[in-house]
């Protein structure tokens, strides 16, 4: 199987003004294939395959206006024109939305470089048009890497790689742990751990204090520079919105972090298979009243990572349909009880088996596997 690995690089000042250079180039590049693709379906024409727009970005470059494209890897380019039209390709086969145009404030700035010319060496790599960079910490030797993406997080430059790993070969138990994910914990298995829920705990609630004071600072300020109808983004204003910045990022480590620590707990128990429902997440998220509360979750994240950990063990991984009751239905009797509500955090059947809401719906899916 494939493993990414994604290691902080720590690049010169005039790398850094490279990196920057490749990350508004892809974008570029990237809004320029919507554009294409939306003109020529105004136009009545069908979907235009990637290999058609990357021969029209070559042609593109040799012309005077876009001459600049020629300071950036072409792979980089090219990639950039596949990965809008592959976002158009998901949106046909109903796997995701609508794509949109990348802005250049709030998309996160990545982009591709060249897997056949990426080399690691040591402490050190090296990316084509930027050259060697330094790395906090060396990246396996591999006679083959994939997919090289670097990214920036709003303090930090990133290169991940995907490096091929064995699958690990061990012992694994009898026993089917079924999974069940919510608003009050985090996880709930059916062999009786339970996983907080992190947004709940004292330092995710200091750093959103501390989130929602600077966010009413730095509305007042706008609202003191206003000139007309508009507004002067002062240095104090940028000040202040990259210390905002800074705290989303650490928001996300700490949630991301969590899960992590929580499905690897899981995996070391070495299951024989994992049981997990197949969320509806958008659907979800339509709830004004939860719909924080589940982003804040990053339940979509949960699976992913629970889905590569078995894997990697060996383990099997099963998802429920959307709509099993596994909350309605009773683990003991199997009787549905169809007036469950949300707050009923009991579930009392009439067979007299009475459980937590949350232990019998993961009971009820560990038995989807056997």
């Amino acid at each position: 199987m494939i493993l990414a690995k994604k290691v902080r690089i720590k690049p010169t000042p005039d790398q850094e003004q490279a990196l920057w250079r490749s990350a508004g180039a892809a974008r570029w590049v990237y809004n320029w294939t919507l554009a294409r693709q939306e003109e020529n379906y105004r136009n009545g024409g069908k979907f235009i395959p990637d290999g058609e727009l990357r021969k029209e970005l070559t042609k593109l470059k040799q012309t005077e206006e876009y001459a600049w494209l020629n300071d950036i890897s072409a792979q980089t380019t090219k990639q950039a024109v596949k990965d809008a039209c592959d976002a158009y390709k998901k949106m046909f086969k109903g796997q995701s939305g609508k794509p949109k145009f990348k802005s250049r404030k709030h998309s996160k700035p990545a982009f591709y470089s060249r897997y056949d010319r990426f080399k690691a060496d040591g402490n050190t790599v090296y990316l084509e048009k930027i050259g060697w960079i330094q790395t906090n910490e060396p990246i396996p030797q591999s006679g083959a890497y994939s997919n090289p993406r670097v990214s920036f997080d709003g303090k930090y430059w990133y290169v991940s790689i995907g490096i091929r790993h064995e699958q690990e070969k061990s012992e694994l138990t009898d026993e089917v742990i079924g999974i069940d994910v919510g608003i009050k914990e985090l996880a709930v298995c059916s062999n009786g751990m339970v996983f907080k829920n992190i947004n709940k705990s004292a330092a995710v609630r200091k750093v959103e204090k501390r989130l929602r004071r600077l966010q009413r600072k730095v509305s007042r300020k706008y609202g003191m520079n206003k000139e007309g109808n508009r507004f002067v983004k002062t240095r104090n204003i940028v000040k202040v919105e990259n210390s905002i910045r800074l705290l989303h990022r650490r928001l996300a480590n700490i949630r991301t972090n969590h899960i992590h620590q929580t499905t690897s707990a899981i995996a070391k128990t070495k299951p024989s298979a994992v049981v997990m429902e197949d969320l509806n997440v958008s659907g979800m998220m339509k709830n004004r009243h939860l719909s924080k509360a589940i982003a804040g979750q990053k339940l979509h994240e949960f699976i992913r990572q629970m889905k590569y950990k078995c894997e990697k063990i060996g383990a099997k991984f099963v998802q429920a349909a959307k709509w099993f009751p596994s909350s309605k239905m009773c683990s003991c009797c199997s009787q549905i009880k169809p007036d469950l509500k949300l707050s009923d955090r009991t579930y009392e059947c009439t067979c007299g088996h009475v459980i937590d809401r949350d232990l019998n719906a993961a009971i009820n899916l560990s038995k989807l596997a056997v």
